[in-house]
């Protein structure tokens, strides 16, 4: 029998390299695997077997007698929905033939080393509007809107300085949630009187880890257990983190302006959710970095998911309601991905995110520190049962409208 050649450097490090890439940008350990296994066996090396977890890559190619085994220490990221876009196409054009492992590394460097596409001022912008629309949909009206946008800046400028200075990066939630309290708090103490609750939830529903809970829960159905449970857990630490800084925040304004005043909200009219739902697409455009001829498909997720979403609501509960948003929202990201040959994740995440049930778990845990253990029970497992039928409505949806290979 002859045996094997020996195997090419350039490829093992390509593998590699884009399995890092894709890791940093937030694929999850399914698809992580997937694309890493099928670029191997295009580039030749043999019988792999990779390990994705969220703060390491396993991989190993050859036999079992002569295996080359390699391990990336990794962190978790952020996504970036125009790296992804951008990795994909160097992963379909070396699977292609057309561009050899070596020009792809070459790729992969500049696509490493560009700079954010939007800068510091969208950036933060993006943030404001992300909270002043997610204010409209828990049904705040003009104050608690303009609260959100304010907390939001603050919770983007400590975003980016969060990037920059290592040691508040450690502790970015608690210190953005406890600011967002004493906003609010001191704001309703001493200005208008305004629901201080809604305010803070908007104006920190970025940094909720909802759409981590959401692809825990996945890689957990799909049998990825030692990612998906590290991810779990990560999901609650934040979670709790969260919710440490916001008592701090509130004991800080209580000390510092005295008791919130609390206010009924002022409705606002129907065509404001629909230009809410517009704007958080575009903000989303904007944090999610998406490329910025996306932006018209990030809209159009969002829309999606936001009107899918509240027809299921109205026909099968609240929860549950998550399954039909995430099942349209599949579907449309699956069909896009085929009709333009484009990653899904392009509407898949901005989808997402508008159905996780991150809010939920916010305030379940909010119950808790209050020593309110039923209501806190009961809303903890809503937030389950709603993070479960969203994935399964992801899951049916790559059954009615598969996933396009890479």
């Amino acid at each position: 029998m002859t045996s094997p050649g020996p195997l090419s450097p350039h490829a093992i490090e390509f593998v590699l390299r884009m399995g890092r890439a894709l890791h940093r940008n937030g694929f999850s350990a399914s698809r992580l695997e997937r694309v890493m296994g099928r670029l191997a066996e295009k580039l030749g090396l043999p019988l792999p077997q990779i390990f994705s977890t969220p703060t390491a890559i396993y991989a190993a190619f050859g036999s079992l007698a002569g295996q080359s085994t390699h391990l990336l220490r990794v962190e978790p990221g952020s996504v970036s929905l125009g790296h992804l876009t951008q990795l994909d196409r160097v992963a379909s054009d070396v699977l292609g033939g057309s561009v050899s492992p070596e020009a792809g590394l070459a790729r992969l460097d500049e696509i490493e080393a560009s700079p954010d596409p939007y800068g510091n001022t969208l950036t933060v912008i993006a943030f404001a509007l992300t909270s002043g629309a997610v204010a409209r949909f828990l049904g705040g009206g003009l104050r608690e809107i303009g609260v959100g946008v304010a907390i939001g800046i603050v919770t983007g400028l400590l975003a980016l300085l969060a990037a920059r200075v290592k040691p508040l990066g450690d502790v970015f939630e608690p210190v953005a949630a406890c600011a967002a309290a004493l906003i609010a708090g001191v704001l309703s103490a001493r200005w208008l009187p305004f629901a201080t609750s809604t305010a803070t939830l908007a104006g920190l529903i970025v940094l909720i880890p909802g759409f981590m809970l959401t692809i825990a829960i996945r890689e957990l159905s799909t049998r990825h257990l030692a990612s998906g449970t590290a991810r779990l857990f990560a999901a609650n630490i934040t979670f709790l983190g969260i919710i440490f800084g916001v008592a701090l925040g509130n004991r800080l304004a209580l000390i510092v302006a005295g008791p919130a005043r609390l206010a009924p909200v002022q409705p606002l009219p129907a065509w404001t959710f629909a230009l809410s739902a517009l704007l958080a697409g575009l903000a989303f455009t904007v944090i999610l970095k998406a490329e910025w001829r996306d932006a018209p498909w990030v809209v159009l997720a969002g829309l999606l998911a936001v009107v899918a979403g509240r027809v299921g609501a109205t026909a099968l509960g609240l929860e549950l309601g998550s399954f039909v948003g995430a099942l349209v929202v599949g579907v449309a990201g699956n069909l896009f991905s085929r009709l333009r040959n484009r990653p899904s994740s392009v509407m898949l995440v901005p989808g997402v995110l508008m159905l996780v049930p991150g809010t939920i778990g916010f305030r379940s845990l909010s119950w808790l520190l209050d020593s309110q253990v039923v209501p806190a029970v009961e809303t903890a497992f809503r937030m389950v049962l709603t993070a479960i039928a969203l994935v399964a409505g992801l899951l049916f949806a790559d059954i009615i409208s598969p996933e396009r290979r890479v």
